[in-house]
């Protein structure tokens, strides 16, 4: 039986199978919460609109459900990219909807476990940044700003939440090598991506008491690129 849970948001996503794979073979209770979950791959799947604070609160209820296996850790995988032109070619609405994408998901579904992680006697919270937060490149303002948000608002949590033995940390990758970023990008050198499960043990690790002496880093994970 597991003793602990997890939350992983955007579970179906390319990142996510690989995440909540890790979690299960570690032998943690993992609930994914999405938009259109999956199969689960042995996980408990709830369908929630993470960008709606009702949705959120579901999918934290449900992770939190179990008392044999109280919640200690949320992973924040919710995200999405677009590039567009310059600042002054970029619509408000497109720069807008990368806030809504990256940051607001995070920030609704770490608001509504906080509560429960400190209730659990503490626990983690993994974010998922990006290398152009600190490294920008043309076209993606919107993106890299609310990408930039979501490291930062990590480390708010990691600063408030500190005594109440709630740690955050947040993963900053490169390009993920999935279906998806292949086929947008056919070209591309695709050996210098970084692997999803390349990813993921360094996800679960973060989460776990392994490293417990850890709060408010920003992990590259790079791959070659």
């Amino acid at each position: 039986m597991a003793e602990r849970s997890v939350l992983v948001t955007g579970g179906s996503g390319g990142l996510g199978g690989a995440v909540t794979a890790a979690f299960t073979a570690a032998g943690w209770r993992v609930v994914v919460a999405d938009l259109r979950p999956g199969d689960g791959d042995g996980a408990l799947t709830v369908a929630a609109d993470l960008t709606d604070p009702a949705g959120a609160a579901r999918a934290v209820e449900v992770a939190a459900g179990d008392p044999e296996a109280p919640l200690r850790a949320v992973v924040n995988l919710v995200g999405g990219y677009a590039s567009g032109g310059l600042v002054h070619e970029t619509p408000v609405e497109e720069f807008d909807r990368m806030f809504t994408l990256n940051l607001r998901p995070t920030y609704l579904v770490t608001r509504a476990a906080l509560p429960r992680l400190t209730a659990a006697g503490g626990g983690a919270v993994v974010c998922v940044s990006a290398r152009a937060a600190l490294a920008p490149f043309p076209g993606v303002a919107g993106y890299v700003t609310a990408k930039a948000a979501v490291l930062a608002f990590a480390n708010a949590v990691a600063v408030e939440y500190r005594a109440s033995g709630v740690r955050c940390n947040t993963v900053l990758p490169s390009v993920i090598d999935t279906p998806a970023n292949r086929a947008a990008q056919p070209d591309a050198d695709h050996s210098r991506w970084v692997a999803p499960a390349e990813i993921a043990p360094v996800v679960r690790f973060l989460a776990s008491d392994e490293s417990a002496p850890t709060s408010g880093a920003a992990v590259p994970v790079h791959g070659r690129a």
